[in-house]
């Protein structure tokens, strides 16, 4: 029988080129990345690819700003099924010191990414039954964090991540949020005296606006916040778009040298935008 034209003449082979070389393939059927029979299908190839793209940025955070023998601490926030945590210590943790923190609010998703952990022999793994916001005052977790990392946090808790991160000071938070819903609601609440008051409400008019303007916005105040509390800032695509539409990634290393203009541009965009009541909640934490 003749090979169709969109079959790989070797599987196997292929599968190997879409992986990274001594990878666990028994934790990638754990994760159902790969089927029993050890394919991988269209659906998982994208979540891969993202988590993959991820794991790179992360491993330019530990190799630029740690010796290569340094035990590093990495807290992984919203870890859902832990994906990003067990890949990372699949392919850079085993292979050198440190400890990954897995935080997760469903209980039943912690235990089953603590039995799995046992059965691989993933020995410096923990999971945490807690909330982003929680975590900050937990004993679990040491009063120091290197790395800080939340993969599609929603809404406020990509916000709590970074909280934790300034409290842990964290040398590095590499952070890809998701569902940003707090500002959307604010200029949707203010939306007619901003009309009154201003053109730029325009940008907001709409429903469907509000929400990728609030968005935007929510993300650009968070990098003004992390450069005003010491951070260099990048801003870049995760992944294509054809891969995923929460995409932005940002990620913040420790300079230790808060940026005064950054501080005051978030003060004015924040009035600029009927957002004052932020000050008190999300950015409360800016040096004075």
């Amino acid at each position: 029988m003749k090979r169709r034209a969109s079959e790989p003449a070797d599987p196997a082979a292929a599968l190997a080129s879409e992986l990274r070389p001594g990878q666990s393939i028994e934790l990638l059927k754990e994760l159902h990345i790969l089927t029993r029979e050890g394919k991988l299908n269209q659906d998982s190839r994208r979540k891969l690819k993202q988590v993959y793209h991820l794991v790179q940025f992360i491993e330019r955070e530990m190799r630029e700003g740690f010796a290569p023998d340094a035990a590093i601490t990495l807290a992984d926030h919203g870890a859902g099924k832990s994906y990003l945590g067990f890949m990372l210590y699949d392919l850079v943790f085993a292979q050198r010191p440190g400890h990954v923190y897995g935080v997760e609010t469903r209980a039943e998703l912690v235990d089953k990414s603590r039995l799995l952990a046992e059965r691989l022999g993933f020995g410096r793994m923990s999971f945490l039954n807690l909330s982003v916001a929680e975590a900050g005052a937990s004993k679990q977790l040491p009063p120091r964090i290197d790395i800080v990392t939340a993969l599609h946090a929603c809404d406020t808790a990509t916000d709590d991540a970074i909280r934790f991160g300034l409290q842990k000071e964290a040398a590095s938070m590499v952070l890809v949020p998701c569902c940003q819903a707090e500002v959307a609601a604010s200029l949707r609440q203010h939306k007619a005296l901003a009309l009154a008051r201003t053109p730029l409400a325009e940008l907001w008019r709409h429903p469907l606006h509000t929400r990728e303007i609030g968005s935007q916005l929510t993300n650009v105040l968070r990098c003004l916040y992390l450069e005003a509390c010491g951070y260099q800032v990048t801003v870049t695509e995760l992944v294509g778009w054809e891969h995923s539409l929460k995409n932005e990634l940002i990620v913040a290393r420790k300079t230790g040298r808060g940026k005064r203009s950054a501080a005051e541009r978030l003060g004015q965009l924040l009035d600029e935008f009927g957002l004052q009541a932020l000050r008190e909640t999300r950015f409360d934490l800016l040096p004075a």
